[in-house]
């Protein structure tokens, strides 16, 4: 649609010999940064576009001209799409609020998750760029893989299944629970790889050993879904199965991907990834823990500049295994902050509010705690100088953004953590 092929949008670097390699999987994983960026400038016009045929990116992207969106720093003047708004938009505009480009009855699967958000998944190859992070696992042609991930309605189970066939593996559609079931089908097929959570692979590999059944042809792991704990992949390496981890989601697949170094988790290569403060769409620095905003190529579904909800921070340097794009620090906890004091709702953009009245401040940091039965606000403000005059102003903008009275602290730069904190609330649970 309006003059876009599909294949442009999900490999904008279509100019570049994409070989396949033993290492890594083609020669986009290696491109300089000058090589890529040259890639994202000449497909964001085409993304921006297509996506502007959707009614629900037509109404939030109102006035953009695609044109003028041809550099990360263009994308960065764009508004962020909240990821927790979209259930509430999939209500107004179902199913999918409008931001599918190709119709749901055109789809292969229409899907559910948790919230309830609805999602599509097209048709095409290796729909959920999965396929890098199952081969930067180890995973090969020919392999078979046990999949863990649930298949029912949610779309984990065919996130990393698309993109095992992709890659040429066979799949065992094991889903969630029936372990004893699981492990039949284990013995019998002898898989090479595992996918699904760190947690049932340890319930696996316990199961097996009480009852004597056989998983040890497990050889090697992508994991994803909750934390992978030193401690327990140390404990999957003396079982002999070499574990690697994946960040993905529903709406965006899979974002990025360790490697054998683990260093980090690698971005994927079919998306823009930002960090930024959360409560605005502004990027921060690299180093900086902040919300995750990502851009994909996906030419179904687009999202531009989807708020995931997610903190993380990019690492410096590259990966000493030779992929060249940026690297996560991994998942540092929520983005979405909200919290109710004396029965009003103070947010994240109402302190980066605060911070944008006043660009003597620093980073910030609102301090939610409780002394004599009453809710308390603190906001902790880094400024160059203590100066009264700069705390009472800021005391003031507090209040008429949050309709709260709280106290300023000013600290110099550099005293609170880097840890994409706004609001930390240190109120007693009970």
């Amino acid at each position: 649609m309006a003059g876009v092929a599909e294949g442009a949008l999900r490999r904008p670097e279509t100019a570049i010999e994409c070989k396949r390699m033993t290492t890594h999987y083609d020669a986009l994983e290696t491109r300089s940064a000058t090589v890529r960026l040259r890639g994202e400038e000449a497909v964001l016009p085409r993304l921006i576009a297509r996506a502007l045929t959707a009614p629900g990116w037509a109404k939030h992207l109102a006035g953009v001209d695609p044109k003028e969106v041809a550099s990360r720093a263009e994308l960065a003047t764009l508004p962020v799409l909240r990821k927790s708004d979209l259930a509430e938009l999939q209500k107004a505009d179902p199913p999918f609020g409008g931001f599918n480009v190709t119709p749901a009855a055109k789809a292969r699967r229409l899907l559910m998750s948790p919230g309830p958000v609805f999602e599509p998944q097209g048709e095409g190859d290796d729909w959920y760029g999965a396929v890098r992070a199952l081969h930067a696992a180890g995973f090969r042609a020919g392999d078979i893989v046990h999949n863990s991930f649930a298949y029912h309605l949610t779309p984990g189970g065919f996130i990393l299944e698309s993109g095992a066939h992709s890659l040429g593996c066979a799949v065992i559609p094991g889903g969630v629970g029936n372990t004893e079931q699981q492990l039949d089908a284990i013995a019998h097929y002898k898989p090479t790889g595992y996918v699904g959570t760190p947690d049932f692979l340890k319930i696996l590999l316990d199961a097996a050993d009480k009852t004597g059944k056989d998983a040890s042809s497990f050889k090697r792991a992508l994991v994803s879904g909750a934390a992978l704990p030193a401690s327990l992949r140390a404990e999957f390496d003396r079982r002999g199965v070499a574990v690697l981890q994946c960040y993905a989601t529903a709406e965006l697949g899979v974002i990025a991907y360790e490697s054998p170094a683990r260093e980090g988790m690698i971005v994927n290569e079919r998306l823009i990834l930002e960090i930024v403060r959360p409560g605005t769409g502004d990027p921060v620095p690299d180093g900086e823990v902040g919300e995750v905003v990502v851009t994909s190529f996906n030419p179904d579904y687009p999202m531009v500049r989807l708020a995931t909800g997610d903190l993380s921070a990019i690492m410096p340097g590259v990966s000493s295994c030779g992929r060249t794009n940026i690297r996560l620090r991994g998942w540092l906890g929520r983005a979405d902050q909200t919290a109710k004091v004396k029965g009003m709702f103070v947010h994240p953009k109402q302190v980066a509010e605060v911070a944008a009245r006043h660009p003597d401040l620093k980073r910030l940091r609102l301090v939610v705690g409780r002394e004599a039965e009453q809710d308390t606000m603190t906001l902790m403000a880094e400024a160059a100088t203590a100066d009264a005059a700069l705390e009472s102003a800021v005391a003031s903008t507090l209040q008429a953004v949050t309709k709260l009275k709280g106290a300023v602290k000013l600290v110099p730069p550099g005293t609170l953590p880097n840890d994409g904190k706004v609001i930390a609330d240190e109120r007693p649970i009970s």
